[in-house]
């Protein structure tokens, strides 16, 4: 796109510009620079730097002395949406957008919806990163921030998608990435206290959540969630939960350790589904999942067909090679997100119940105490490691999580995350139940700055083979 069919009112010198970028490190030679100001950076002093990348012209807030075209105007900030919709040709008016929302549950909703339309015609944008049809990317961010999010619609809308569901974060609404982006759909899956690092409050982090339904059309909500009222009236809303007068009522269900049998209520009319997606909270996520897809105008009898193939990535995925022990790798890392898998495993037949995990650090320390004695309380034995330490001592945060159980002796440490995967299913006998949580099918570990290849699945499977070879 030529700089003056951007900027109609530009009557300087005309390039042509190949993207849009606001940070140095992602771009790219033909770029618009657009110096916007943030709270602690001023992409103003990024200029120089800018242009030895290639920037094709910038967009600046004052007067600068540099040798490729400019333009000057009030706020940066302010026109940012307006200049990517203008770039992109409004990608977000050519599809159904889908938020939904929650302190857990976002991921395997948003990968339902996908799943029940169909990745050809719906993407997927979230913490697993983005797909659609043959588009297929990653994410810095589960709520991408406005430079790629625009990136990610236009390629979707190029590949003949028609619905995008997306994760829509409390902190994606606080560091203001979708201002301004209007949602068909915004779901809600639960609410309990999580990234207060960020929010200070629950009552912040509440406020965040609500902001999609100010920005939906309509909004779908769980029923029994404990903050339902506070969501009710924002818009038009319909609910799905255990009561018999949810539009979605969910009536009933069986837990196995393969499937779940579930009765929902649509309509007046009854269904009996087989889900294989294991857990309570999974029953929820199918029901939130199903509902925004009817009200999007499917039938839920080709819906229910579709149910039978479900799956999602690094939630209760089992690992199975042949071992006579039970292995699960789950991202549960907050407390309700505990409690809900806990409440699943507890009820199953199984001998010991083993769980490795960690909690991020430089995150809300607030909760590990309650994460730690979740663990220790609900299991025989725990082994407490490492989970993206970042730059804080992963030692500190095994002291947080371990903060309550004190006088318990089921627990122990071991700070590799490898090796204490390798310890858990070395030591594991018939029946017994290991759960390595707190990453699911993420494929990194970050470290001081680095990002280091590392898959809790791979590193259980390395585990199991290394037992099987040794019988």
């Amino acid at each position: 796109m030529k700089l003056n069919k951007l900027f109609k009112d530009y009557v300087g010198e005309d390039v042509e510009i190949s993207g849009l970028s606001t940070n140095t490190k992602t771009l790219k030679k033909g770029d618009l620079f657009i110096c916007i100001k943030g709270a602690s950076v001023d992409r103003h002093d990024y200029i120089d730097e800018a242009i030895k990348n290639g920037a094709a012209a910038l967009v600046t807030a004052k007067d600068v002395e540099v040798n490729i075209p400019y333009i000057k105007v009030d706020n940066p900030n302010e026109i940012l949406k307006e200049l990517y919709e203008r770039f992109y040709d409004n990608p977000q008016d050519k599809l159904t957008l889908i938020g939904v929302t929650g302190t857990d549950g976002k991921t395997s909703s948003t990968t339902i919806i996908q799943q029940l339309l169909g990745d050809d015609i719906c993407g997927y944008i979230g913490t697993n990163g983005y797909s659609c049809a043959k588009v297929k990317g990653e994410t810095e961010n589960t709520t991408p921030g406005i430079e790629f999010l625009y990136e990610i619609l236009d390629k979707f809308v190029k590949s003949g998608c028609k619905y995008v569901a997306m994760e829509t974060s409390s902190e994606g609404f606080f560091h203001h990435r979708l201002d301004g982006i209007k949602f068909d759909i915004g779901g809600l899956t639960n609410v309990d206290k999580e990234h207060l690092n960020t929010h200070k409050t629950l009552e912040n982090y509440i406020d965040c959540k609500k902001q999609l339904f100010r920005q939906s059309k309509l909004g779908i909500l769980n029923q029994n969630d404990k903050y339902f009222e506070q969501f009710k009236n924002i818009n038009d809303y319909k609910t799905y939960g255990y009561k018999p007068d949810c539009d979605l009522y969910i009536k009933d269900y069986l837990l196995k350790p393969n499937q779940t049998d579930i009765t929902f209520i649509y309509q007046g009319k009854e269904y009996q589904i087989v889900s294989p997606l294991l857990g309570s909270f999974n029953v929820e996520n199918l029901a939130l999942a199903l509902l925004i897809c009817l009200n999007l105008g499917y039938d839920i009898s080709d819906l229910i067909k579709r149910i039978k193939n479900l799956y999602v990535d690094g939630r209760m995925t089992s690992v199975d090679l042949g071992q006579d022990f039970f292995v699960l790798v789950d991202y549960a890392h907050t407390p309700n997100g505990l409690r809900r898998l806990f409440d699943f495993t507890n009820q199953l037949d199984v001998n010991k119940r083993i769980v490795v995990t960690g909690n991020a650090g430089q995150r809300d320390a607030s909760k590990r105490k309650y994460v730690g004695e979740l663990c220790v309380l609900n299991n025989d034995h725990v082994i407490f490691t490492y989970e993206d330490p970042r730059f804080e001592d992963p030692l500190n945060v095994i002291k947080d999580l371990t903060e309550l159980v004190q006088d318990k002796d089921n627990y122990e440490t071991i700070v590799d995350r490898a090796k204490a995967i390798e310890t858990a299913i070395m030591n594991a006998s018939k029946n017994d139940l290991i759960m390595i949580l707190g990453k699911g099918n993420e494929d990194y570990e970050e470290i001081k700055g680095e990002f280091i290849d590392f898959n809790d699945i791979d590193e259980a499977k390395k585990a199991i083979k290394k037992k099987l070879l040794m019988k």
